[in-house]
């Protein structure tokens, strides 16, 4: 049980940068990639309930799937609501949902910090000039476009929350 809990989260780790690179390349993160992590999520939960002595405490706790499955449904709305306002793209509103579902209740604090951090520290590193002995390397001429364009890949900013979020208990 403890290494298909291991393959789960490390092909989650995969799939959420898999989805910051093709949404910082292309400003768009497929649907297939958020279906992906949605079913990622759920073989997780089913594995949890499996090994679980309690069931009902592994679906209906606040620290249960029950919890998780409202953060994700909490952050999947927030998402269309900033949708519907045209500050997010559908791609990242729609990232929210799995986000919402592996972070649950308990890390929705830490993963708004960290996305706090994360986009004020991306609005000062967009204001900063490209060094000119690496403004031809592929990485940096696509900051020059993110920077001419006013577009901001929010779904880099929030994968790279999400990760810090999910090492947390790793730290402690």
């Amino acid at each position: 049980m403890l290494k298909m809990a291991f393959v789960i989260n490390s092909l989650s780790v995969l799939l959420f940068l898999y989805a910051a690179w093709t949404d910082f390349r292309t400003w768009k993160i497929p649907n297939t990639l958020v279906l992906a992590l949605v079913t990622l999520y759920t073989l997780r939960a089913v594995a949890v309930i499996v090994s679980s002595e309690d069931v009902g405490a592994a679906l209906f706790a606040s620290s249960g799937i029950g919890g998780d499955i409202g953060a994700g449904l909490l952050m999947f709305a927030l998402g269309v609501a900033l949708w519907a306002l045209r500050l997010f793209g559908a791609g990242d509103a729609k990232l929210f949902l799995p986000i919402g579902l592996f972070v649950g209740w308990h890390g929705m604090l830490p993963f708004s910090f960290f996305l706090l951090v994360l986009g004020i520290v991306t609005l000062l590193v967009l204001r900063l000039p490209v060094p000119l002995p690496v403004a031809h390397l592929a990485f940096f001429m696509r900051i020059e476009e993110i920077r001419a364009s006013r577009k901001i890949p929010y779904g880099v900013l929030m994968v790279f929350a999400v990760l810090l979020t999910l090492a947390l208990p790793m730290i402690r």
